[in-house]
């Protein structure tokens, strides 16, 4: 995300030194303060503030990104297939201490006190829904935000061209003061398509790619549960990953 951010302000900057436009006269501090602050605070209006608090806490999860090993998630499984398979599922509970995932752990541990395979089913969707649930209510805020910003950017220009307005008895001075007003309409735009409508949409792709994993997981391990083979094992899984790709970079 973070060279995607780069290339787009990057393409902006380089119209303004191509049109010899002044960078100065686009880095007003009212008209930004006006666009980012009251954008943030109707983002928090909007919602609840642990909420919106939870969503900036996401920044750096979305800048940063993960990446999923896909095919080292199905190996793994099918080894654990293979061990339960020659050593019994009581094995797996031994297994599941040196396992970092905690979801993969969770569903080894059911399987290994004998949790009935509909009960660790429901058990493993709610977690898989509950963790997307909270991802998505991180997009949502910033896709929010992304409906305000421009909105508020217009109102900050008609707030100035009141004020230009109000000085229609100065005509020297009513070329740099509508320059000015649009400003805000500028930044709320900006703001808009290039930081929040993007965050919002990296975080639901990120938060799908998750999903998608610990799916994988999920029936994975069911599977291991009900003695499935591990060779038709792998097979099922890897026609399950995105597209047939082993790792995906998000």
């Amino acid at each position: 995300m973070i060279i995607g951010l780069v290339g787009a302000f990057g393409a902006l900057f380089a119209m303004v030194f191509i049109e010899h436009a002044s960078v100065v006269s686009l880095l007003l501090p009212g008209p930004i303060l006006l666009v980012f602050g009251a954008t943030i605070a109707v983002g928090f209006a909007g919602g609840t503030v642990g909420d919106s608090l939870k969503a900036f806490t996401a920044i750096p999860y979305a800048m940063k990104g993960q990446r999923l090993d896909f095919e080292a998630t199905i190996d793994k499984l099918i080894e654990l297939a293979d061990k339960a398979r020659h050593h019994g599922l009581l094995s797996l509970d031994d297994e599941s201490a040196s396992i970092d995932d905690p979801f993969l752990k969770t569903a080894l541990q059911g399987v290994a006190d004998g949790s009935d395979s509909e009960d660790l089913r429901i058990l493993l969707e709610d977690e898989i829904a509950t963790t997307s649930k909270s991802s998505r209510t991180s997009a949502k805020f910033f896709s929010a935000l992304g409906g305000y910003a421009p909105t508020i950017g217009i109102i900050g220009t008609v707030v100035s061209l009141t004020h230009v307005l109000a000085n229609l008895s100065t005509p020297g001075t009513l070329g740099p003061l509508i320059a000015s007003a649009f400003v805000s309409t500028l930044w709320g735009l900006l703001s808009a398509n290039f930081i929040w409508l993007p965050l919002g949409s990296r975080l639901t792709r990120l938060s799908d790619l998750g999903v998608e994993q610990m799916t994988i997981v999920m029936e994975g391990v069911l599977a291991i549960q009900a003695g499935t083979p591990s060779r038709a094992l792998g097979e099922r899984l890897k026609a399950m990953a995105p597209n047939r790709r082993k790792t995906v970079d998000a």
